[in-house]
């Protein structure tokens, strides 16, 4: 049940991660943009899902988990202010990994698409 849900958030997750590349690829038909626009209000949820889930079931998979915990982050990105003792940390983390949001986007629909077959 776990890696259902895991799969769901890694699909959902490089969506909203990979939405630029995706738009270039879908053309005129906004597709992606659809699906990104219903899933956008959840962004904080499928980003705590991607870390929690994939630390749960980090041993099973530990490069697919290792992909699912950086996307998370990159959601999560918004809600690190909250988090006062480790909010520089992982600030500098996620200006690290923005310019690859893209990249971890694409992976995490592969990702996802894979465990789900």
């Amino acid at each position: 049940m776990i890696g259902l849900l895991l799969t769901i958030a890694n699909i959902s997750g490089g969506v909203l991660l990979g939405l630029a590349t995706l738009d270039k690829w879908d053309g005129e038909s906004n597709f992606f943009n659809k699906i990104a626009g219903v899933l956008a209000p959840f962004q904080t949820v499928i980003g705590g899902a991607l870390i929690v889930l994939a630390i749960l079931v980090f041993w099973s998979g530990v490069l697919y988990n290792i992909v699912s915990i950086l996307g998370g982050i990159l959601l999560l990105t918004h809600v690190f202010g909250k988090v006062p003792a480790l909010e520089a940390s992982l600030r500098k983390l996620s200006s690290k990994l923005m310019p690859f949001k893209a990249i971890i986007g694409i992976a995490l629909i592969v990702i996802g698409l894979i465990r789900l077959f």
